[in-house]
């Protein structure tokens, strides 16, 4: 990844963060930023951003390719966090819509590396959750996401772009407590959970390292 230079003469990433005002998106923010990252969020609803103090913040809709394009200058990478809700009965596009123009905007702007967060029961992943999440929670909540979520995988898969899929187990708001484990052989796996802290620290670690690149590891402790 090739470094920008801060005005102050230091080499620092600069990083682009959509998704940034959700739980997960907080926390990559703030930890980027105690890394000593440059970073720029793309948000809808600026007003939700107040607390991302530190922040270059552009409003904008990440659909919007020419918005993309725009948050994507001078930047080296692209963590996307981008979450949309349970949905059970409304069909779900967000995340490809938007992912298909975040890969037309990097591709013309000359920007190769994407980290993007989808989740446990993405791809292959799927039938992997326990019981609770694959046979309740799963076709009664999600199944409508994890479609778009497949769709928004294979758009990536198919960029051209340096990517790594991260694809959490079930999240939650506890302490980190590494080490996390990243599996993308998960025979006799069934179901796990994780910190978003743990989420947030793993996703940034693949800025840098080319160790899981073109390849999408389930995390979990």
């Amino acid at each position: 990844m090739t470094l920008h230079t801060t005005g102050d003469g230091l080499a620092r990433p600069k990083l682009l963060v959509l998704g940034a005002t959700g739980k997960t998106g907080q926390l990559i923010v703030k930890q980027a930023l105690a890394r000593g990252y440059d970073v720029r969020a793309l948000v809808r609803s600026p007003e939700k951003a107040k607390g991302l103090e530190g922040v270059e913040i552009i409003a904008g809709d990440a659909r919007d390719e020419k918005a993309l394009r725009n948050a994507l200058k001078g930047r080296d990478a692209v963590v996307s966090a981008l979450g949309t809700p349970a949905s059970p009965f409304r069909e779900v596009t967000l995340l490809s819509s938007a992912t298909r123009s975040l890969v037309n905007a990097m591709r013309a702007e000359g920007i190769q590396r994407l980290v993007c967060v989808t989740g446990m029961g993405a791809g292959d992943s799927a039938g992997h959750g326990g019981f609770l999440f694959d046979h309740v929670i799963f076709p009664a909540l999600l199944r409508k996401v994890y479609a778009d979520k497949n769709r928004q995988e294979a758009v990536i898969r198919d960029s051209g772009l340096d990517w790594v899929l991260v694809r959490p187990s079930v999240l939650n708001d506890k302490a980190s407590r590494p080490p996390v484990r990243a599996l993308t052989d998960l025979y006799g796996f069934h179901g796990g959970s994780i910190a978003r802290a743990d989420v947030a620290s793993f996703v940034l670690d693949q800025l840098q390292s080319d160790a899981w690149l073109h390849r999408a590891p389930l995390i979990s402790w």
